[in-house]
């Protein structure tokens, strides 16, 4: 196995910024468990493989020791595998309900939306141009491997929704209660910003504004953990 070049290493280093991985159509996947899970339903979308492993095999990996891990890697605690990895070319599968993101800002918040999605089977997802990159490192880790089965677009997203022919779904603050307004099967429903929820423009966009009651005195809810609410009800009315 050869050693991680310098060549390499500089390759991979610069892919922490969005503007290099967009020029370069890659992104860095970083664990065992998602490296493996990448290998085994979508290797042909890995460019090479870094690892400390001596033993392990793939015909495009190069070898380095810990220190040199720890150079690579945006985590903490680097594993021993880190992939570099191609943009994901899929067709724009829209299904029945589109998931529309408004300036969601939080990576964390980004991969677990991801992920909850495709929990309840939405394979589209589209972003305004404001949201936090998919591919940024700490999105992708917390996609746990969603992104690779996602269709995920950036549009401007005011164009998008206006463009549309399907019902718009928003969730707001001065919305009807969700359990007594059924989302369509076809639709679209959009999540806002962590802070300031849906943009004042997109707002004018949406046709169904809806409400997650409250019964407790909590404030208000995480962008991810309201987008599940949401789906679930939506995945119950209409399975």
């Amino acid at each position: 196995m050869e050693n991680l070049s310098k060549n390499k290493i500089k390759l991979i280093r610069s892919l922490r910024l969005k503007k290099n991985r967009d020029s370069e159509q890659l992104f860095v996947v970083e664990g065992e468990k998602i490296v493996h899970e990448l290998l085994a339903e979508n290797a042909d979308m890995i460019e090479f493989i870094c690892t400390t492993d001596n033993h392990f095999s793939f015909d495009r990996c190069y070898h380095t020791d810990e220190r040199g891990m720890k150079a690579i890697s945006s985590q903490k605690n680097p594993g021993n595998l880190l992939a570099v990895v191609r943009f994901p070319q899929h067709e724009n599968n829209e299904g029945n309900l589109i998931l529309a993101l408004d300036g969601i800002q939080d990576p964390g918040n980004m991969g677990t939306i991801i992920r909850t999605a495709e929990w309840f089977g939405i394979s589209s997802i589209v972003c305004s141009k404001e949201t936090v990159d998919c591919f940024n490192p700490k999105v992708v880790q917390s996609t746990m491997g969603s992104l690779f089965r996602m269709s995920i677009e950036y549009v401007d997203l005011n164009d998008y929704l206006s463009e549309s022919d399907l019902p718009v779904y928003g969730a707001l603050l001065d919305g009807v209660d969700m359990y007594t307004t059924p989302i369509q099967e076809k639709a679209i429903l959009v999540i806002g910003n962590e802070g300031n929820g849906i943009s004042e423009s997109i707002k004018e966009q949406v046709t169904h504004p809806i409400l997650i009651p409250k019964y407790g005195a909590a404030e208000s809810l995480n962008a991810a953990m309201a987008t599940g609410i949401i789906l679930a009800e939506y995945k119950r009315v209409n399975s």
